[in-house]
């Protein structure tokens, strides 16, 4: 287990993605067929640029799949797909991300490795519409003694790959709905979606699932200050690509309010169980961490275990015992639990993420 400060949370909650960074060309590799354009890498993401206009150990500003690019001269090119970069699959290479030259900066922006160019660009991140079930009406923002449940893809943690490999590790299948928390408190139940604590509505999804899965009362049952994490799944949320019958929600935290920290997956399997409530899907238990991002994205490129023939979103890998590391904490702009995600790449291309 692992303890951080409050005051830690509130800091990270608020932080926002690093859109827009300035990022090293690692390699240029040809693409079979293609004379126009090669793959390039940059950090651990692979995209398609034209050929010639970068060489290796170039500097570019690389933008990362769902940003929202303001409405310039220089991205007029991207106004058909609504000015949001997403994953592509061109010539049959997957292209995640693109990149531009530094001309696209002011010229007094200073250039090092890493910049964050998001705001100077005007760059926001996509957000899908919520339906109307999971709007809800809000009683505050995001309880601060609750960590958000916001995971950092794989392809921009090298530097964690190196230290943890080897570690030991279980694999869940990634779910595609919406971030539902539900907590006690001082004798206070509360309700939760991802970024905001919500009045009891009876039309409102989060609640309506509390209630049918009887959460509160199970919650109380434990005689502490708890809060347990899960994908809000089923009819009328993100499509329903599982092609559910109703709502339900699939665990995968546990959180101990007082002592601030997780419970290990060994604790959190135990409780889960004991309050008869599902988990996400294990798609792997004692898997070591492979220091390999190609590899790591190639097994989040699965079939969900909830329903055979559809794409899982992804992947999500933890170690067994809970570990934070200042590595996550300052340069990724999340709570620096050890903890990330691998999206499935045909799952992107399918479903025009």
């Amino acid at each position: 287990m692992w303890r951080f400060s409050s005051s830690q949370t509130l800091l990270n909650n608020n932080k926002m993605r690093k859109l827009a960074s300035i990022q090293k060309i690692k390699a240029l590799e040809p693409i079979e067929g293609a004379d126009a354009i090669e793959k390039a890498t940059v950090l651990g993401w692979q995209l398609v640029v034209k050929k010639g206009e970068f060489n290796v150990e170039d500097m570019a500003v690389y933008c990362e799949i769902d940003s929202l690019m303001p409405d310039k001269p220089e991205f007029e090119f991207l106004k058909p797909r609504g000015m949001r970069i997403k994953t592509v699959r061109l010539r049959g290479q997957v292209s995640q991300g693109i990149c531009f030259p530094l001309s696209i900066l002011p010229s007094d922006f200073a250039v090092v490795e890493d910049a964050d160019c998001t705001d100077i660009l005007g760059i926001t991140k996509y957000e899908p519409a919520m339906p109307a079930c999971l709007s809800g009406i809000a009683k505050g923002k995001f309880p601060s003694f609750i960590p958000k449940t916001d995971e950092t893809r794989v392809q921009v943690l090298q530097k964690v790959l190196d230290k943890y490999k080897g570690e030991k590790c279980y694999v869940t299948e990634k779910l595609d709905g919406s971030s539902a928390t539900f907590y006690v408190k001082d004798g206070e139940f509360g309700v939760c979606s991802r970024n905001l604590e919500l009045i009891e509505d009876a039309e409102n999804s989060f609640w309506k699932v509390a209630r049918q899965m009887d959460i509160e009362r199970k919650l109380r049952s434990i005689g502490k200050n708890i809060s347990i994490q899960g994908e809000l799944i089923g009819e009328g949320i993100q499509g329903n690509k599982l092609k559910l019958k109703g709502q339900t929600v699939k665990f995968f935290n546990a959180f101990d309010i007082d002592k601030f920290e997780y419970l290990n997956f060994f604790d959190f399997n135990k409780l889960i169980g004991e309050l008869k409530l599902p988990i996400v899907p294990i798609v792997a238990l004692d898997y070591e961490l492979e220091n390999d991002i190609d590899a790591i994205v190639k097994m989040a490129t699965i079939k969900s275990q909830i329903l055979k023939d559809v794409w899982a979103e992804g992947i999500v890998i933890r170690p067994y015992t809970e570990k934070i590391d200042l590595l996550l904490l300052n340069e990724n702009f999340d709570n620096g639990r050890v903890s990330f995600k691998a999206i499935n790449p045909e799952f992107l291309l399918k479903y025009g993420e």
